[in-house]
């Protein structure tokens, strides 16, 4: 009996992990907060931009590279190509981010249980169970990220702004750069003429396999 119950432990584990990750593996909706700004009735033509980047990102050139590169593939998605020499447009972009734990997460305050991980054996009689539960081996309230970008289209020869958008995001995920990926395809949603204003879109993300 005692090799039963082993076995039937191990095998309860194993479920509840590969379950665990199957769940972290699926695809996961990503909703943030997008606010645009458009003059433009058609893309530009030719539909072509540079960058500018500002000092402080010229002073990260490496760390900020992969954050381009992102706004960039984002930008060619919408019909706009990349090319310094030839720019019809000047594009400014910035990415911030930052952490934080909520206080008021509605199940910490109440439940002392919240968040614990366990499994227990029950014998009684002739019948055997196996029981599993808690949340996500944790002990307290998740850690809140959240995820900034923004993007300025200006005309080259005028320098007049033609479009601005942003995109806020805060959930648990914290997989950068691709995150900001996401985001500059949100705040480029609609392009060149986005609903003005506030909005929430969102996204369904597959993850590589």
């Amino acid at each position: 009996m005692p090799c039963l119950l082993r076995r039937l432990a191990s095998f309860a584990l194993v479920a509840c992990a590969a379950a665990l990750l199957t769940a972290c593996a699926g695809p996961r909706l990503v909703q943030s907060d997008v606010q645009s700004y458009s003059t433009l009735s058609a893309l530009p033509n030719p539909p072509t931009y540079r960058f500018e980047r500002l000092p402080s990102q010229q002073a990260q050139s490496a760390s900020f590279a992969a954050i381009e590169a992102e706004a960039e593939r984002a930008l060619a998605r919408v019909g706009l190509r990349r090319d310094e020499a030839n720019a019809r447009l000047v594009a400014q972009i910035s990415a911030e981010g930052g952490y934080a734990v909520p206080y008021h997460w509605p199940y910490y305050a109440t439940d002392p249980f919240y968040g614990r991980f366990g499994w227990g054996l029950g014998w009684g009689g002739p019948h055997f169970g196996v029981g599993l539960g808690g949340g996500w081996l944790m002990d307290g309230p998740p850690t809140l990220h959240h995820r900034r970008v923004s993007l300025v289209l200006r005309d080259a020869a005028s320098g007049q702004v033609v479009y601005e958008t942003s995109a806020l995001y805060e959930d648990v995920w914290t997989s950068d750069p691709a995150i900001y990926g996401v985001l500059f395809d949100q705040a480029l949603s609609g392009f060149p003429q986005p609903p003005q204003g506030a909005r929430r879109v969102r996204t369904e993300v597959v993850p590589p396999r």
